[in-house]
């Protein structure tokens, strides 16, 4: 057992930003105050390097400057009372509790504290025991999933809270959105860990709204809580990054949402996604990009599209797409929509290469399905250092974090896209190319000069 984690640490290649950064992260815009439980200092590591919006963007971000003695001692009264007096001083949204390594040496009960700390002020407050051992895709995942169980009303408030802002309720049809009827769409998982500043999350919106689709809530940039908590009104969310899957599972749990995971990189690639949503909102099951098989209720080839009649005619209505297409081909002639993945350095035929993607595993596999389909890349692996999901993979993908490993397929690859902090470990006999792929998780403010935003339309 113990070669086994030793084979899980690292002694050349960077870790990704821990899972306290990420919840921060996910937090940051929400109006809440987050506590990291933790020595006076240790948050400079987040605000430094994980938080590219510290400087611009005010937020309660705050560290609980834990001292030897009360760690010692496990003195969590003290915690309590500077919380509570600062939650008075503040009146934020919510209050979030986050741990760190000692606090989990301690043994912290981050849930009890929690109810003290909301009995106290009568604050949503809730508790997360992140503990740095894990990356941020964790810490977020977690994050968002509290925001989604605690701040999402039931279905019969849904209703109250929609007319009261002016809109209509959670909609209950059979064919949504084909044409004349717009869908409504929860982006989920975007942080700046993953998408950064670079204008990737509104060109999410922009590829939403090109296709004839509006934006309820983006979980959670340049989003309010208030926006969040209207999430039920979604025909479908998009899930954009492994962080959005477990909200992505409760807000399908508590109103029925069905999810879409894929991220719209590359032309080909956003309009297969576009297509998967609006399958997805009517056959009311989830979609992936992933996989290699069709999507539950896709069409054979040469059997009508959903929306489609046998002869091939349009149903009513459905021009979205089409003129959605039409605007897209325009676009990429003029050179203002990525016609391939907006990433500099891509050789142009992909055909013949070994091609190795390292990344967050929903963009990784995203860039996949963009150079299969706009590049012609036939071999083309993903390496994924953070938490990954087997349902999302491909036969060959790394989803256990192996040093040796990942080192042994980077010099076994002639493509490697990833951050620049995996150059140090690319041969460099000349026999393959490295394309800079900079990830702020990963190497943080190092490479933003750099940074270019890879989303379809951004």
């Amino acid at each position: 057992m113990g070669v086994l984690l030793l084979k899980r640490t690292n002694r050349i290649l960077p870790v990704y930003a821990a899972d306290i950064s990420g919840v921060c992260s996910a937090l940051y815009e929400l109006g809440g105050m987050t506590v990291m439980h933790d020595a006076s200092g240790c948050n400079s590591t987040y605000t430094t390097h994980d938080e590219p919006r510290w400087y611009s963007m005010d937020s309660m971000v705050y560290i609980s400057a834990l001292s030897e003695l009360e760690a010692v001692m496990g003195d969590d009264d003290k915690l309590v009372r500077d919380i509570v007096d600062a939650a008075r001083n503040l009146h934020p949204r919510f209050i979030c509790l986050g741990g760190t390594p000692i606090p989990m040496m301690m043994g912290t009960d981050f849930k009890g504290l929690a109810r003290m700390i909301e009995k106290e002020t009568g604050i949503p407050t809730f508790g997360i025991a992140t503990n740095g051992m894990h990356s941020y895709v964790q810490g977020a995942g977690e994050a968002l999933l509290q925001i989604a169980e605690r701040f999402c009303p039931p279905v019969d408030e849904l209703g109250k809270m929609a007319a009261e802002k002016g809109l209509t309720g959670k909609r209950d049809w059979e064919n949504p959105g084909f044409g004349s009827i717009r869908l409504r769409v929860n982006i989920l998982g975007a942080t700046p860990l993953d998408f950064s500043l670079t204008g990737n999350v509104s060109g999410i919106r922009k590829f939403l709204s090109r296709h004839g689709m509006e934006t309820v809530g983006c979980w959670a940039m340049e989003s309010s809580l208030d926006d969040m908590c209207l999430a039920g009104l979604a025909d479908v969310n998009l899930v954009v990054s492994a962080v959005g899957l477990p909200a992505a599972m409760e807000l399908e749990r508590k109103y029925g949402t069905p999810y879409v995971i894929g991220a719209p990189i590359g032309r080909g690639t956003a309009l297969r996604l576009a297509s998967l949503l609006r399958l997805g909102a009517v056959t009311r099951k989830d979609q992936t990009l992933f996989g290699g098989e069709p999507a539950v209720g896709e069409p054979a080839v040469g059997e009508p599209a959903v929306g489609e009649t046998a002869d091939g005619e349009a149903a009513v209505g459905e021009t979205v797409d089409e003129k959605a297409a039409d605007r897209e081909d325009a676009d990429s002639k003029t050179g203002s929509l990525h016609a391939n993945p907006g990433i500099p350095g891509l050789p142009d035929d992909l055909s013949r290469e070994r091609v190795l993607i390292v990344g967050e595993q929903v963009i990784a596999g995203s860039l996949r399905c963009s150079l299969r389909e706009d590049l012609g890349a036939q071999d083309v692996t993903v390496l994924c250092p953070t938490k990954g999901s087997g349902c999302m993979a491909e036969e060959g993908d790394m989803l256990v974090w192996d040093e040796d490993e990942a080192i042994s397929r980077i010099g076994r690859s002639t493509v490697v896209i990833a951050d620049p902090l995996y150059r140090q470990v690319c041969p460099g006999d000349g026999q393959r190319v490295f394309v800079d792929f900079p990830h702020e998780a990963c190497s943080g403010r190092m490479y933003h000069s750099a940074m270019r935003p890879f989303i379809c339309g951004s």
